[in-house]
């Protein structure tokens, strides 16, 4: 069993990516109900919550139905992340992720995420504090360091396990390739295969089916996948590779009177929680996915990233299913 702490993931857990703007409570939920083992907030600002902003303090949101969850955390300030670390202890998440590996402009240009790899003594001393100062179990998601010259990943893994860390994420891609280029996944296995490495190690990047699931759970090491943009819009991805790994079968594709349900259960939910406008917005990165191979639908895809009333957007998925059906 793969455990963080006192928690039990399972024989080897299928964990939902940190995602902006997608990793949110109503996505999070759908992702457990769909065989996920364990989910990860969207990446929260240190300085947003020692601040009070609003947005911050509401991506702090964690329910039941998710549980074990984990809360992200990212910035660039060892005090800051310090006591951002405590505020979101008060909003009793399973465990705390701290973000050292996000590669985007604007976090990276603040000294947070992917930018804390080219100082691994500041990305210690971060990780150090942060452990002793709450009773939640710590983990950490990472790449393989800044560019292909500077890889350091065993180096990092070593430092961080010695920190207290008691699960690690490796997005097998280094900042500088963004999300472009295969994953090199044989740099997890140098970490999985160091005789030093005790902590759970979950493998990270292009893993979008479950052969490719099968292949990296074989070949690896890890203790377990995080599937990111490949549950965009899918997320029974996660039901899939766990009756494969389990089998060796693959399930069928979701009908569509289940990709309706499941697509409008997320929207309604987004709403409840965003709000109309927001809810609206950032769902339209799910419907390409959620309605994927099913023919003549290339008009209605466009009016759902378009539509800006819920009671417009949920007649079009209706239509959807009639359409079909009629068509049959």
């Amino acid at each position: 069993m793969v455990r963080l702490g006192n928690i039990n993931l399972g024989e080897f857990p299928l964990l939902l990516a940190p995602m902006e703007d997608v990793s949110d409570p109503p996505f999070r939920q759908i992702c457990r109900q769909l065989g996920a083992d364990v989910v990860i907030t969207e990446f929260i600002s240190s300085e947003g919550l020692v601040r009070d902003a609003a947005k911050s303090i509401h991506k702090l949101d964690v329910f039941e139905a998710e549980r074990p969850v984990g809360i992200q955390l990212f910035g660039g300030d060892i005090e800051v992340m310090q006591n951002a670390a405590k505020l979101v202890e008060q909003a009793n998440p399973d465990f705390i992720d701290i973000n050292f590996g996000c590669p985007v402009k604007k976090v990276v240009c603040k000294g947070a995420g992917a930018a804390i790899l080219k100082d691994v003594a500041k990305m210690v001393q971060m990780t150090r504090k942060i452990v002793e100062n709450t009773e939640l179990p710590v983990t950490v998601k990472t790449r393989l360091g800044w560019d292909e010259n500077s890889i350091n990943i065993v180096e990092v893994a070593l430092k961080l396990q010695e920190a207290g860390i008691k699960g690690l994420t490796i997005h097998a891609r280094t900042r500088s390739q963004l999300y472009k280029g295969i994953a090199d996944w044989s740099w997890i296995q140098k970490v999985t295969e160091h005789p030093d490495i005790e902590i759970p190690i979950f493998g990270n990047g292009d893993i979008n089916s479950p052969a490719v699931a099968l292949e990296r759970k074989n070949n690896y090491g890890v203790s377990g996948i995080m599937i990111g943009r490949a549950a965009i819009g899918y997320p029974w991805i996660f039901q899939e590779i766990s009756h494969y790994l389990k089998t060796g079968e693959l399930l069928p594709a979701p009908n569509l009177p289940d990709r309706v349900r499941i697509c409008a259960a997320h929207l309604s939910a987004s709403i409840a929680w965003k709000g109309e406008k927001t809810g609206i917005y950032e769902m339209r990165r799910h419907y390409a996915n959620y309605f994927k191979a099913i023919p003549n639908l290339k008009e209605i895809r466009s009016k759902l990233c378009t539509a800006t009333s819920a009671n417009e957007i949920f007649e079009l998925i209706q239509t959807i299913q009639t359409n079909q059906l009629i068509s049959e």
